[in-house]
C-alpha cells in the first residue's frame, strides 16, 4: 500500500472516530463554529442549524429550561406544560404532601386547570440570549482594573454582569436576570440573559411506586423500570410575562414546544439531549482525581452512610417521618451512591492511567512548542493540590457532618444582635430581636423537621467526626465536650437538644420573657454552631489562595490541552449552562458474558415486583393494566410497552429531566440517570461504557392516560403517530 493510500486511510479513520464519538457537552452558540452541526447531520440529524439554535429567532432552545434550581425541564404544549423527572419534582410533590394528602405515595393528577397546585418557591428559567464578553473581561485584566485572580470571583463577575446588563436593551424587563460565567477555565466568558417565571404549578405526578420504582437499589443501575417523570405548568400575566402567583394569571403561551413522537426507537437511532448539565471535571490531573476520591468522595460516603442508616430506621417507623424526610433522604442517598460508584469506576476504568497518559502527551506537546508555562503547569498544579487535599478532606467532613446532616443549628449573628440590643438597653431593638428569634425558631422547626430524629443523627455524627478528624483539627466545641462533659457525647447532645433556647417553644418563650447576655453566651447550640462556622471559615480562608492559584493554572492547562487537540474542537466543563449532546440509542456489554439490551418493558416491572419491599411495590391498577396488556397506542409493534431506554449521550447531574430528541427534534424520552459502570464519566468519558438512562415518552403518556386519567393533557400536546 502506497503512502498516499495509508495517509488517506488514516484520515478517514480519524474522521470516523470524530463522528462516532458521543463525548461532548457542546455550547449551542459554538455549534456551527466548531462544525458540530455538520457532524450531527452525518450521524443522522435532520434539522437545520437554525432549528437547533437560533440567536435571532425561535429554536429548540426555547422549549428547554431550568426546572427549579438544579434540573432541566421541557415545554410540551402550547399552554406552558412542562415535563421533567419525578425526582426533580420530588421536593415540590413532598411540599404539597401530608399524611392526609400523601401525594408521594398516591400520586397527584389535576383533572382541570383549577386543580393545578400553586407551588411557592418553584421557578422555570429560559435562556433568553447568550453573548460573548471575553474581550470585556480581558480588557479589565490587562488594564489592571482587576487582577487575574479576582477575574474568577463571583463578586467581580456579578458586578460586570450588572454593568453590561444596565447598558443592554433588556434592562428592566420583567423576569430578566443576567449571569456572567467563565468557560474553558476562564479562556472564554459568556453573558447569559435568563428569563425566570415564578408562577409554576403542579399538574401531575405518578405515585412514588412508579416515579421512584427501584428506589435506592436501582439508582444508577441498568436495567431500569422507573417512570421518572412529573408534570408542571408555567403561568404568566395577561401579557405572557413573568409574574408572581396570582389567581388571574394564565397558562403561558409557549413560543416553542416539543412535538412528541410515538413512532418508537431502534438501536442505532440518532438521539440528542439539550439541557443544563451541572458540573464536570474532564480536565483534571492525576493528583486532582486522587483528591476527588480521597478528600471528597470518601468522607462523603462515610458520613452519609451513617446518616442514611438513622433515617431509614426512623422513616420505616412512621408515615409522618417518612413524608417529612423523603426528599432529604433521596437527595443524600443519590450522591452517596454516586460517590461510591465514581470511586469504583475510577479504578475499574483505569481513569488514573488515562490521566497519566494525557499528562505525558501534554508534556511532549509543551516541549515541542517550547512553551515554558505549559512545561511547568502540571507540576505546579500538583504542588497546589498537595496543600489543598488535607484541607479539602477536613472541609468535606465538617460540611457533611455538621452543615448538612444536622439541621438543629442557630445563627451566630442573631445572638450577636440580641447581645448588642441588650447591652445598649434599647427596648425597641430587643423587641425586634425577639421577633427575629421567633422567626428563626419557625425556620428550624418547620413541617419537615423532627427534633428527635435530628437528635439521633447528632448522636451518630459527633463521635463519627471525631474518628475522622484529629483532635487538633476539630472545632472548639470538642474541647468543651472533653472538659465539661468528660468526652460524653450523649450527655452533651442531650443537654443541647433539651435545654438550648431553640430546642423547644417552651425554652424559647422562657428566654424571651427575660433575655440576658449570660444565657445567650451559655447556650450550647450557639457555642456548638459558632465553633463549626469558625472552623469552616478558617478552612475556607486557608483554601482561598490555593484555589486562586489553581484557577490560573487551570486556565493555562486547559488552553494548552485545547491547542494540543486541534483541529478537533474541545468543549468546556459543565457549569449548569445550556448544552447539547448527541449520540445514538445503544445497548452495551459491561462485563464478560453480560449484555444489556437497549430498552426495558413493563414485563420487567412485574418481574421485579416485591410487595414486602417499598422500593419494588407495584400499584394494583398498574399491575392490572400490564397483565391485561392494556397499552393502547403506546405499545410497540410486538405489543410490549417500553419503559426505559439507553443512549450514548454525554450527561451529568443537572441534565435530569432533559428532553431526549430524535433526528427530527421530536421528543422520544426524558433523561434521568447514568449507568453504574461509567460513574467516573464526570472525569473521563468512556465511549464503550457511558450510557444515559431515559424514560420512554410512550410510558410517560401511558401512565398519564391510563393511570392518571389525564387525556386532557395529552390532547393539548402535539403527538406524531
Amino acid at each position: 500500500m502506497n503512502k498516499v493510500k495509508i495517509l488517506s486511510l488514516l484520515f478517514l479513520t480519524f474522521c470516523f472516530q470524530i463522528l462516532k464519538a458521543d463525548e461532548g457537552m457542546w455550547l449551542l452558540q459554538l455549534l456551527q463554529e466548531q462544525n458540530a452541526i455538520e457532524l450531527m447531520k452525518k450521524q443522522g440529524l435532520k434539522l437545520k442549524a437554525s432549528q437547533v439554535y437560533n440567536p435571532n429567532g425561535v429554536s429548540l432552545k426555547d422549549a428547554v429550561g431550568i426546572f427549579g434550581g438544579g434540573c432541566t425541564g421541557e415545554v410540551i404544549s402550547p399552554e406552558g406544560l412542562i415535563l421533567t423527572n419525578h425526582h426533580c419534582g420530588y421536593s415540590f410533590i413532598q411540599q404539597h404532601s401530608s399524611v392526609e394528602h400523601d401525594y408521594l405515595t398516591d400520586g397527584f393528577w389535576a383533572k382541570s386547570r383549577a386543580e393545578e397546585l400553586p407551588t411557592p418557591g418553584l421557578t422555570f428559567t429560559f435562556v433568553h440570549r447568550i453573548e460573548d464578553v471575553t474581550s470585556v473581561i480581558n480588557d479589565k485584566v490587562e488594564s489592571g482594573e482587576v487582577t487575574l485572580y479576582e477575574s474568577f470571583t463571583n463578586s467581580f463577575l456579578d458586578q460586570v454582569a450588572q454593568e453590561i446588563y444596565a447598558e443592554s436593551d433588556l434592562y428592566g424587563k420583567k423576569g430578566i436576570k443576567p449571569q456572567l460565567l467563565p468557560f474553558y477555565a476562564g479562556n472564554k466568558y459568556y453573558m447569559i440573559y435568563k428569563k425566570v417565571y415564578s408562577d409554576v404549578r403542579m399538574v401531575g405526578a405518578p405515585p412514588s411506586s412508579i416515579g421512584k420504582f427501584g428506589g435506592e437499589t436501582d439508582n444508577w443501575m441498568w436495567p431500569r423500570h422507573t417512570g421518572d417523570f412529573s408534570i408542571f405548568r408555567i403561568y404568566a400575566d395577561e401579557n405572557g410575562e413573568p409574574a408572581e402567583y396570582d389567581e388571574n394569571n394564565k397558562p403561558l403561551k409557549s413560543i416553542k414546544h416539543l412535538p412528541i413522537s410515538l413512532k418508537g426507537i431502534e438501536e442505532g437511532d440518532y438521539a440528542m439531549i439539550m439541557g443544563f448539565p451541572g458540573s464536570t471535571s474532564r480536565y483534571l490531573t492525576v493528583s486532582e482525581v486522587k483528591e476527588r476520591m480521597e478528600a471528597t468522595n470518601n468522607p462523603r460516603i462515610q458520613v452519609r452512610e451513617e446518616r442514611l442508616a438513622v433515617l431509614r430506621e426512623e422513616m420505616d417507623k412512621s408515615d409522618k417521618i417518612r413524608i417529612q424526610y423523603a426528599n432529604k433522604f433521596a437527595g443524600s442517598s443519590n450522591y452517596w451512591k454516586n460517590s461510591i460508584g465514581m470511586n469504583k469506576a475510577i479504578i475499574d476504568n483505569d481513569v488514573l492511567g488515562q490521566k497519566r497518559e494525557q499528562e505525558q502527551q501534554f508534556n511532549q506537546f509543551a516541549e515541542k512548542q517550547n512553551n515554558i508555562d505549559y512545561m511547568n503547569v502540571i507540576a505546579e498544579i500538583n504542588g497546589a493540590v498537595a496543600q489543598t487535599s488535607p484541607l479539602m478532606y477536613q472541609l468535606t467532613a465538617l460540611s457533611e457532618a455538621f452543615l448538612s446532616a444536622i439541621e438543629f443549628v442557630t445563627s451566630p449573628r442573631l445572638y450577636r444582635e440580641m447581645k448588642d440590643a441588650i447591652e445598649k438597653n434599647d427596648k425597641d431593638a430587643v423587641e425586634k430581636q425577639k421577633e427575629a428569634f421567633r422567626d428563626f425558631y419557625q425556620r428550624i422547626h418547620n413541617k419537615d423537621y423532627d427534633h428527635e430524629v435530628d437528635r439521633k443523627i447528632a448522636l451518630v455524627m459527633f463521635p463519627l467526626y471525631a474518628e475522622m478528624i484529629s483532635a487538633e483539627d476539630r472545632p472548639a466545641i470538642y474541647s468543651v465536650i472533653e472538659n465539661e462533659y468528660a468526652s460524653d457525647y450523649t450527655a452533651f447532645i442531650n443537654e443541647m437538644y433539651d435545654h438550648s433556647i431553640f430546642a423547644s417553644e417552651e425554652n424559647l418563650n422562657k428566654y424571651l420573657e427575660n433575655p440576658t447576655i449570660e444565657l445567650l453566651e451559655k447556650d450550647l447550640i450557639y457555642i456548638h454552631y459558632t465553633s463549626v462556622v469558625n472552623k469552616f471559615n478558617e478552612l475556607r480562608e486557608q483554601l482561598e489562595p490555593l484555589k486562586n492559584e489553581l484557577n490560573v493554572l487551570h486556565k493555562t492547562y486547559i488552553r494548552g490541552l485545547g491547542e494540543m487537540k486541534l483541529p478537533v474542537p474541545s468543549y468546556p466543563d459543565a457549569n449548569f449552562t445550556i448544552r447539547l449532546t448527541y449520540g445514538n440509542v445503544k445497548s452495551y456489554s459491561p462485563r464478560d458474558g453480560v449484555h444489556y439490551h437497549y430498552y426495558t418493558t413493563t414485563d420487567g416491572v412485574l418481574e421485579k415486583e416485591n410487595p414486602e419491599d417499598r422500593e419494588f411495590n407495584v400499584p394494583a391498577e398498574l399491575k392490572e393494566l400490564i397483565q391485561n396488556r392494556d397499552f393502547g397506542r403506546y405499545a410497540m409493534k410486538n405489543g410490549d410497552l417500553p419503559v426505559c431506554f439507553l443512549s450514548t449521550n454525554d450527561i451529568t447531574g443537572g441534565n435530569s429531566g432533559s428532553p431526549v430528541l430524535n433526528a427530527k427534534g421530536h421528543l422520544i424520552g426524558t433523561a434521568f440517570d447514568g449507568n453504574w459502570e461509567s460513574l467516573s464519566g464526570d472525569i473521563v468519558f468512556d465511549d464503550d461504557l457511558q450510557r444515559c438512562i431515559n424514560v420512554d415518552i410512550r410510558y410517560v403518556l401511558f401512565i398519564l392516560d391510563k393511570l392518571g386519567g389525564c387525556s386532557h393533557l395529552i390532547d393539548e400536546m402535539t403527538i406524531i403517530e
